[in-house]
Order: structure tokens, then sequence, then C-alpha cells
């Protein structure tokens, strides 16, 4: 048996909204930094069979953690950040980004020779030609392991919510996971996981767990038909309360104990860019769940919120200006 997911209606929106603005979100993974190099393709290489992009702007943004932070900003709420950098350029511009946006960069530990995630996007006639990754994805030596571990503990003390963003980069071990949302769970607080594979089963006591479902099937080696059954059995092995699986163009799926599969189709009405639609939904549930909404809400208010992100270009956030008019209008056409 599958249920629709209820949509959220304005009034009370509004109330979790300003809620939202009381509440202060931990924040701990992997963070990045996007740049962005953007120009017109005139011509082929006489080099080699790839387009020429002349470049005419630059511009970088915080990507990953960082990015799942500008989002917890942008919707109003504090964002607490705790993440490494190496001792780089990429490092300053990414410091500078996150507090031109009003984040405080104090939770960034940097790790000496370790170069800051830099993805790299060039974009040519509003097109991406090629990614390019710096990274590093070795565990941390124990000492800089030891300070993001204090660094944690410290915001999550003062936090409403925990939100983990592991990205696979390094920065989270399995005993770090199991550690945070230990720390998580004895301040009562919701715990919620945005994972990728190598920690996938590390997070047994999270509240909410957002893998996609590539991710979903990668990590337990099947075939998902979208059963509830096979869902159910999932979520329990994860041993988390909620398993929130997102399904790109056909929205989410929400799997909670005692309760039926529940969906929601995607509400995107453009679709420009999809990088980042992730992050805008963790960061979306976490401020939801800490401002008293119960799951179905935050994961409904969430869909709607990746809707609009992935209608911009680039790695980008929604305000509750943007959230509320297209919830008007939702219901304007039901």
């Amino acid at each position: 048996m599958t249920a629709t997911l209820h949509p959220v209606p304005v009034p009370r929106a509004e109330e979790l909204l300003a809620q939202m603005r009381q509440v202060r979100v931990a924040i701990i993974g992997d963070v990045m930094l996007d740049r962005y190099l953007v120009g017109d393709a005139e011509r082929i290489s006489p080099e080699a069979p790839v387009p020429v992009v002349t470049v005419v702007d630059e511009r970088v943004v915080p990507g990953g953690a960082a990015n799942v932070a500008a989002n917890v900003t942008a919707l109003g709420a504090e964002a607490h950040l705790v993440g490494v950098i190496g001792d780089d350029g990429a490092g300053t511009a990414l410091r500078e980004a996150l507090q031109a946006l009003g984040i405080s960069p104090a939770g960034l530990i940097t790790v000496p020779g370790r170069p800051t995630t830099t993805k790299t996007r060039i974009v040519a006639r509003g097109q991406q030609v090629v990614r390019i990754d710096r990274e590093v994805t070795n565990p941390l030596p124990d000492r800089f392991r030891d300070a993001m571990l204090a660094a944690a503990h410290a915001v999550i003390t003062h936090a409403h919510v925990l939100l983990i963003a592991d990205y696979d980069k390094g920065t989270i071990d399995a005993t770090m996971a199991g550690e945070l949302v230990a720390r998580g769970r004895a301040r009562s607080v919701p715990v919620v996981v945005d994972p990728k594979i190598r920690n996938f089963f590390a997070y047994s006591g999270a509240t909410v767990f957002k893998p996609n479902h590539r991710e979903l099937e990668t990590a337990f080696a099947t075939h998902f038909m979208g059963d509830d059954a096979d869902l159910e059995g999932a979520r329990q092995r994860l041993g988390t309360d909620h398993l929130l699986l997102t399904l790109g163009a056909d929205g989410l799926a929400l799997v909670s104990a005692g309760m039926p599969l529940r969906r929601t189709a995607s509400i995107a009405q453009d679709v420009f860019d999809v990088s980042g639609a992730g992050d805008t939904i963790a960061a979306w549930v976490a401020a939801a769940l800490a401002a008293g909404a119960d799951i179905a809400e935050a994961a409904w208010l969430a869909n709607l919120a990746a809707g609009i992100e992935v209608g911009k270009s680039g790695t980008a956030s929604v305000a509750p200006a943007e959230l509320l008019e297209r919830i008007a209008a939702y219901e304007r056409k039901a």
C-alpha cells in the first residue's frame, strides 16, 4: 500500500518558516568549493576534438556540506558548520564565500598539505562542458580528526538539529559517524544524515537517513522495486527512524515504522541544473524538523524546495518567499 504525502498549506508553512528563523543547525561533513568558469564555445580545438571555451565570467560558491549551510542560512535558520579545508587558495576562497553569506568559517579545520575539495565546472552556452575535481579522500590524520570531532561536539551542544553531510571525501570515518549520531541522540535533537557509500551502514540511530535510489541499491547490492516490505527492511537494517529516499524526477519516498510507504512526485516546473538538489532537501528537512514539523511535512516542503532549486543555474539555495509563492501557486492549481 502506498500513500501520498499531503501538501503543507500556506498558513502552516508560514508558521514553520517563522519557527525556522529561531533554529540552530549543526552541519558536520565534507565541505567543498564549487568553481564555475562560464563562457562561450565558437570553435573546436585544432589540438583535439574538444570545444574551445572562452571564459568571460568566473564565480565560486560553497559546495558540499558548505552548500548545505548556505541553504540553511537562506531559509532563515542559523548554520554552524564544521569541516576541513586545505592551506590553499581554494580554502581561502571558501572561507570568504561563507563569510559573504553570513556563515562563520570558525568551524573549518585547516589540514596542511591536503587540498580543499574543489569542483570546477566549465560551462558554455548554459551547458556544462566538463567538471574537474581536485580532492583527497584519505582519512584524516589523528590530530585533525580529533580537532574536527571536538569542534563538532561543541556546535552540537547548542544545536536544535544535527545534519551530517557525508560525501565520502574522508572527513568522516565510520567510528566518527557513530559518535556523531550518539552525541546528537544524547542531546535529544533530530539527526539527519545525507550519506554516500563508504559509511552507509555506520549511522544507526539517525532520525532521518536520506540516500538517493542509486546509493541505496549500491549499498545493498540489490534492486529495489519500491515494495513496502523491501524498503521497510532496508530502514530496519539502517537503524533509522525514517528512510527518506530521493528519486530524482520522480520525487521522494518516505519509509517510517508502522506507516505505509508515502510518496510525493517532483514539483519541479523547470529543470535547469540538478547539482545541489540533495543539499537543499537535507537542509529543509533538518530545519523543518527542528522547527516542529512532522516528518511528512518536512519531506513535502523539502521536495518543493528542491523543485525550485533545480530551476536555477549551478549550486543554489531557496528563500522562504520563493517557497511560499510556489505553495500558493500549487494551491491555486489544485
